[in-house]
């Protein structure tokens, strides 16, 4: 019984390492195995059956079997071939096939047959869209350029003789902005802007805070959304605008084109706003107001309380922008404490070279926290 036993184990060894050689043959060997894979498969199966009768009968009888084939004696000797050389990488599976039949494959293709003047379409909208979002994106950094150079443009109000000449170049400029947001209302005509938002949203915001800014000054007061949006109503300018298109452009596109500025776009902008604003505080005790100061805390007290109100349940971008917002306010909280508290002691033309000195010792105590 033992014997026997033994035996088994033995069969079952070599019929394991039957399939062992046998896969990594085929592995290794695709091209010459695909082509035998039925001859090898048989062929297999008799050495299997000659070693497995060889195990349990007697040495005449074995001899008395066919030999084993040819196709079959190379399993007991197959290993991986060797991967010595720069790379030794394994064939990937578009090498079992020769270069010739892919080749030929290609040439057989029919490029006027309805698959492939499919995919040629796809390819054209694919490129055409590609080419759109491209354009949007550099449309989108010029309106955060012109839109940066604005506010840089405003924050020289307190300081100006004629306040009146730095909001009418400011309007000039705003009006530049607006015309290249007009460039993009065209590119989206026809087409999903939230598709494409992603790549005007930078310009979007920038010009929020800078429109903000514009009519904080002026009005001391928060705009709208929606007085925004009355403002990114466009039409032809004149009528060599329109006849300068062909018939065919003229019956595509209207003669009006708007630009809606997205409640997200529209929070971004006015917590950019607080930034703007605090610097506007420190400039203008600077320059001797003592008022302004205590304005602004109350304006940016009222923001930061809307926004708290969103808390986490708005977009990520709103929630991560209010703690740069609450550092806008606490700073502009410290100059009114200084003002309030030793605002007689210390010489007007002494304020802002205090306030930025506390200014800095804020940022280096909120750095190591």
């Amino acid at each position: 019984m033992e014997e026997m036993e033994e035996k088994a184990g033995r069969c079952s060894k070599l019929l394991g390492s039957f399939c062992f050689s046998l896969s990594h043959l085929l592995i290794y060997k695709p091209a010459n195995s695909v082509e035998h894979f039925p001859n090898l498969c048989a062929n297999t199966l008799k050495g299997c059956t000659t070693v497995c009768c060889s195990s349990f009968v007697s040495a005449d009888l074995v001899s008395e079997l066919p030999p084993l084939p040819s196709a079959v004696s190379p399993l007991f000797c197959a290993r991986p071939e060797s991967r010595a050389g720069s790379g030794g990488f394994r064939k990937r599976k578009h090498d079992n096939f020769p270069h010739g039949q892919r080749r030929e494959e290609k040439e057989n293709v029919n490029p006027s047959s309805a698959l492939m003047m499919s995919f040629k379409s796809f390819q054209l909208e694919l490129d055409t869209r590609h080419d759109k979002y491209e354009r949007l994106v550099k449309l989108s950094r010029d309106i955060t350029i012109e839109s940066k150079r604005t506010i840089f443009l405003l924050h020289r109000f307190t300081s100006a003789p004629n306040g009146e000449e730095i909001l009418n170049e400011s309007e000039a400029k705003l009006d530049a902005v607006r015309r290249k947001i007009k460039q993009v209302a065209q590119e989206l005509i026809g087409e999903d802007m939230y598709q494409f938002h992603r790549a005007i949203s930078p310009g979007l915001q920038e010009y929020v805070e800078a429109v903000s800014f514009q009519y904080f000054i002026k009005t001391r007061s928060l705009i709208s959304v929606e007085e925004i949006n009355k403002q990114l109503i466009f039409t032809a300018e004149d009528r060599e605008e329109i006849t300068n298109k062909t018939s065919d452009s003229q019956d595509k596109q209207p003669a009006t084109w708007s630009l809606k500025v997205t409640p997200v776009d529209y929070l971004l902008g006015v917590a950019d706003l607080t930034g703007e604003l605090m610097r506007l505080c420190i400039s203008s005790v600077g320059n001797g107001d003592i008022d302004t100061p205590f304005e602004l805390s109350q304006f940016l007290r009222q923001i930061y309380d809307g926004f708290t109100f969103i808390g986490n349940t708005g977009p990520y971008e709103v929630s991560k922008k209010l703690y740069t917002l609450k550092q806008s306010l606490a700073k502009v909280e410290n100059a009114c404490y200084t003002l309030k508290v030793r605002g007689s002691e210390i010489p007007k033309h002494m304020l802002a070279d205090v306030f930025s000195t506390k200014t800095e010792l804020i940022d280096q105590e909120e750095g190591l926290s």
